[in-house]
């Protein structure tokens, strides 16, 4: 499928855009609102920012990155994953930081969106991605243990030194914080499904766990104070960045960018099975950056696209990119009309939230097939990805996990198969080739593979022994690719089998591995005419020569 420009998908969403559709994204968009109204506050908060920031944040993207977005369906905002890396780098580099390190993001992605390299995010394996997302969930979880227990805690590096701290005890858990949460937990996960689609769970529990604070004024954390603004007092500035200490914003920066890129290219291929709609995925990048850079500037924290209010959107009938700027219009309404309630919101309440949407953000699909089929490479891969999310940094988390999937990748792909055959006679008669001097000096060998550096050793190693062969026939139908490496071995076996006057011939060789044959010169080394369509020319080719070995008596 061609890659559209923005303006294609406009047209193509608005052309005929009728009264009708635009209902059906109005109250799309409003479904969408409540839904990201809590989530957006809590989401805030866990970033180690504040809620106004979190819901500065969905307002901004609902408007920028929505509109600019690759496909109808995106709504991006903050998110649990960029939340937990978030913290983790708020701790380290402080709010300012973040901001810094959020706008040099924007830069990035917007310049990966512009050279057209969004393909390559897709190369990070699935075990990857899922070890990173069940770590970032743990994260979360864990991040929100002091909110839910209305205590607060030591801040520690990594989310294992801080779960590990727990276990240490000496603090008294705040009852009363931890029933509001409970009782939010209990509403996510008791309300009905079919009653969630009309009124979000989390928000419900919110208003009741509220409710409660204010009815019995409970001695708990609350949110506090909502700026009724866009433009936060605390917020980025172009004076404030330090354009001499860049070097030390390229690990939170390389961090925000990779997990903006690939959580927003997986929201749109799940939201493109949802609807069949492919995501121009360099066009989403483009988005996402230009949205990231300028949303540090009003205070809010780095954005991406969310699965889940992009598959409510989607639910809920929505037909165009107005559905994410009519959320966060809606957005932007109650925070002028409800700032002096969400203010009296727990911070216990959003902890509920987040537990129970780090519970939800796990791909247990995925790790269920993993575990049960057995497949040991992509439970190791799993394994170590999640362990090294919650124990290092999140940029080196990544990095792992995708080192690990490609060695193992090398690992199986070195294993070229090598069958060597000598010649039968009886199958080549059964094909209607006469093979009349049954020559015992021509082998076949059967290759199945790529033939590169890593299975070089192999292929040396398969043909060690040549003995006294007269000609040796390589079939290459099952051989998708060949590098510089895998040239070399082939020259090489070439001089081997031309010391004892034999040949190489190739047969049945893809176009691709006969362009790099070309380039690299073994054509005309190996001879035009030892090359063939198929083994059976070959053979009956090699016969016709005749063979030395033959022609001295020797068996």
């Amino acid at each position: 499928m061609p890659r559209r420009s923005l303006p294609t998908l406009l047209k193509d969403e608005f052309t005929h855009y009728t009264p009708a559709r635009l209902r059906q994204d109005l109250l799309a968009g409003l479904t969408v609102s409540a839904v990201a109204l809590p989530l957006a506050l809590a989401f805030g908060v866990a970033s180690g920012a504040s809620a106004a920031a979190g819901l500065v944040t969905a307002i901004l993207a609902g408007v920028i990155i929505g509109g600019l977005s690759g496909a109808p369906y995106q709504i991006s905002g903050p998110t649990g994953a960029m939340s937990a890396v978030l913290i983790v780098l708020t701790q380290k580099y402080g709010l300012p930081g973040i901001w810094v390190a959020g706008a040099f993001a924007g830069i990035l992605l917007l310049a990966i969106g512009l050279l057209r390299l969004g393909r390559f995010i897709a190369f990070i394996p699935a075990p990857v991605i899922t070890g990173f997302t069940s770590g970032i969930a743990l994260i979360i979880a864990i991040g929100q243990l002091d909110n839910l227990l209305g205590v607060e805690t030591e801040h520690v590096e990594s989310a294992a030194l801080k779960l590990l701290n727990y276990f240490h005890g000496g603090f008294v858990p705040n009852f009363s914080a931890l029933a509001l949460g409970g009782l939010v937990i209990a509403t996510m996960l008791l309300f009905p499904k079919k009653w969630n689609a009309r009124f979000p769970a989390s928000l419900l529990g919110i208003i009741l766990a509220t409710a409660l604070d204010v009815i019995f004024n409970l001695p708990v954390n609350v949110i506090g104070d909502i700026p009724q603004t866009l433009l936060l007092d605390e917020r980025l500035t172009l004076a404030a960045i330090p354009w001499d200490q860049w070097r030390d914003f390229v690990t939170p920066t390389l961090t925000i960018t990779a997990l903006g890129a690939i959580e927003s290219l997986l929201c749109g291929a799940v939201a493109s099975n949802m609807t069949g709609i492919r995501l121009q995925a360099n066009q989403e990048l483009i988005a996402q950056g230009v949205g990231n850079l300028v949303i540090p500037f009003f205070g809010g924290v780095p954005a991406t696209a969310a699965i889940a209010r992009t598959s409510v959107g989607i639910k809920s009938g929505g037909q165009t990119r107005m559905v994410s700027v009519i959320h966060a219009g809606a957005l932007l309404a109650s925070m002028f009309i409800l700032a002096p309630v969400m203010s009296r919101i727990p911070l216990a309440a959003l902890a509920g939230v987040l537990i129970v949407t780090a519970w939800r953000m796990n791909e247990w699909e995925a790790i269920q097939y993993i575990f049960h089929h057995r497949f040991k490479t992509a439970m190791v891969t799993f394994a170590i990805t999640m362990l090294a999310t919650i124990t290092l940094d999140l940029t080196q988390a990544i990095l792992i996990g995708a080192f690990l999937s490609g060695a193992v990748f090398l690992n199986q792909s070195a294993s070229i198969t090598i069958d060597v055959q000598q010649v039968d006679p009886e199958k080549l008669r059964q094909r209607g080739i006469e093979n009349a001097s049954n020559c015992r000096h021509v082998a076949v060998a059967y290759l199945t593979g790529p033939l590169f550096f890593a299975a070089a050793g192999n292929f040396n190693e398969a043909f060690a022994h040549l003995n006294d062969t007269h000609a040796l026939i390589l079939s290459m139908r099952g051989v998708p690719l060949i590098d510089t490496s895998g040239l070399q071995a082939l020259n090489t076996l070439r001089e081997r089998l031309a010391q004892k006057n034999g040949t190489l011939m190739l047969a049945g060789m893809h176009d691709d591995v006969r362009t790099m044959m070309e380039r690299g010169g073994l054509i005309q080394t190996i001879g035009a005419d030892n090359f063939f369509w198929s083994s059976d020319q070959a053979i009956v080719a090699a016969e016709q020569r005749g063979c030395a070995y033959c022609a001295r008596g020797q068996d």
